[in-house]
């Protein structure tokens, strides 16, 4: 959105497609403290796939002796290549492949396990590996490498059509992402520096630098599904500053969020300080992205699933109604790739602050709005939505939804209790349909900003998704659920 009169401004785990598992049956052991005396069980899933690349996770269960540092390897059938791994590190020489371990994750005893994640580029198939070693002891055994959807398919984001979509989560353990997919608006987009927001998600939320030496860190979770892994960033943090380069995309398409300034993804602000805010979710310590202003996050994602155009998308963020302004605009959602305002319905992208663009607002805020690109709009019009109301609690849950050619809504509520609330939910602004949306996502900042200027909202985010189409209520009711379970505190 664009500021004319004051500033310029302006951003369930898919069931497995691959798995193969390998299971040493030989006797023999190595000698080697770090070696698998006994052998090891790997299992491979692809967690998503989209034309040209894919997402996959590992899990090592050591079934020999504790190890004390590792190194799996594996050759790829069909020419893959890594784009991208956390929790490890990786060197590949045409279909060879190495991860090694990282510093918190190097000892995996008997029996126990160690996790990565990756992301990767294919051409033509995407077969599973058939073979892995671990610390030079092949693993070997069953295999069962199937595979997703075809290499030419998209994946999917609604069900078949003779299906139609649930209305309410599977059983068990499900995060966000888990809901939507179950829905059948699946996330596209999935970040945060507070817990995963899918139930199987096991690799980084963010990553770190610390200004001693600026070596960055990858921040995972605790477990499978779990909340952040404070410890590790206070360890790697202890006696200097550290900042957040990264919000890792966890949907597996690779659409991780960089700070807009030299280092990042180029512009002209600085990464947040990590540790400025602390919390607990579920009773663990956590962080949030705490942005007091000339800090600000984006990726171009146009071509990694992000909607275009009138496609319908919805999102959801996690935000404090206590850090706000009325500076323009602290935003998730929906943006410009050229970072610049570039007309109306360029943007699509959740608001939250104090700022009454049109005037006439009634209280002081702040408000969930959507800023749609030149304007920030409480309701339907540029009048103000006497429905409308402030959120002024510790943790604010904000959704935005639009079908890109006729209809939008605006929902908010205390993100510790209580349902959602429906700000609006009717016609696009005049001038609006059908939306013109680019793909870019922007977090902490409108779409004008950063490349030559600076942020001047400040806000805090500790969660938030992006979908591919237009969640029902009940999907986004289901969601609300989640995040009060989830206990922020």
């Amino acid at each position: 959105m664009r500021e004319t009169r004051l500033l310029r401004r302006r951003p369930a785990l898919v069931a497995a497609t691959a798995t193969a598992l390998l299971l040493v049956t030989a006797a023999t052991a190595q000698t080697s403290a770090s070696a698998a005396a006994a052998g090891c069980q790997v299992n491979y899933t692809v967690s998503s796939s989209w034309q040209g690349g894919f997402g996959a996770n590992v899990t090592i269960t050591n079934l020999g002796d504790a190890v004390n540092g590792w190194r799996l390897t594996w050759s790829y059938p069909a020419g893959q290549t890594i784009t991208q791994l956390w929790n490890g590190s990786y060197t590949q020489a045409g279909a060879q492949v190495t991860v090694t371990n990282a510093s918190y994750n190097a000892a995996i005893p008997t029996n126990g396990t160690a996790s990565f994640g990756f992301n990767g580029a294919w051409t033509g198939s995407n077969p599973a590996p058939t073979s892995f070693s671990l610390n030079g002891t092949t693993c070997t055994g069953g295999v069962d490498p199937t595979t997703g959807p075809p290499p030419s398919t998209p994946p999917p984001t609604t069900p078949p059509p003779t299906t139609p979509p649930p209305t309410t989560p599977p059983p068990g353990t499900s995060q966000p992402c888990d809901i939507y997919a179950a829905g059948g608006t699946a996330c596209i987009a999935a970040h945060s520096t507070t817990r995963a927001l899918y139930a199987a998600y096991n690799g980084s939320l963010y990553q770190v630098r610390r200004s001693s030496d600026n070596s960055t860190r990858n921040i995972g979770v605790l477990s499978p599904g779990g909340r952040a892994n404070a410890a590790s960033q206070d360890s790697f943090c202890a006696n200097t500053t550290c900042v957040i380069t990264v919000i890792f995309d966890q949907s597996g398409r690779g659409n991780n969020l960089g700070y807009q300034g030299a280092g990042g993804v180029g512009g002209a602000v600085q990464p947040a300080v990590a540790n400025k805010e602390s919390l607990t979710v579920g009773g663990d310590k956590v962080y949030s992205l705490y942005i007091p202003g000339k800090s600000s996050y984006w990726r171009d994602g146009h071509l990694t699933g992000v909607p275009t155009g009138a496609a319908p998308e919805g999102m959801y963020m996690v935000t404090s109604g206590t850090h706000v302004n009325s500076g323009c605009c602290f935003d998730y959602g929906n943006s410009e790739t050229t970072r610049r305002a570039d007309g109306a319905g360029a943007m699509d992208a959740i608001y939250f602050g104090t700022s009454c663009w049109f005037g006439g607002c009634s209280g002081s805020g702040p408000w969930v709005q959507a800023d749609l690109e030149y304007g920030l709009y409480p309701g339907g019009s540029s009048s103000w939505n006497p429905n409308q109301r402030a959120f002024t609690s510790k943790f604010v849950t904000a959704t935005l939804k639009n079908n890109g050619t006729s209809r939008f809504a605006i929902k908010g509520s205390n993100a510790q209790s209580g349902s959602l609330y429906t700000l609006y939910d009717g016609s696009l602004p005049r001038g609006y349909s059908p939306m013109k949306k680019q793909g870019a996502i922007i977090l902490g900042s409108g779409g004008d900003c950063c490349i030559d200027n600076t942020n001047q909202s400040v806000g805090t985010f500790y969660e938030g998704a992006m979908v591919a189409g237009y969640p029902s209520d009940a999907t986004e009711n289901a969601v609300q659920a989640n995040i009060t379970a989830a206990g922020y505190r």
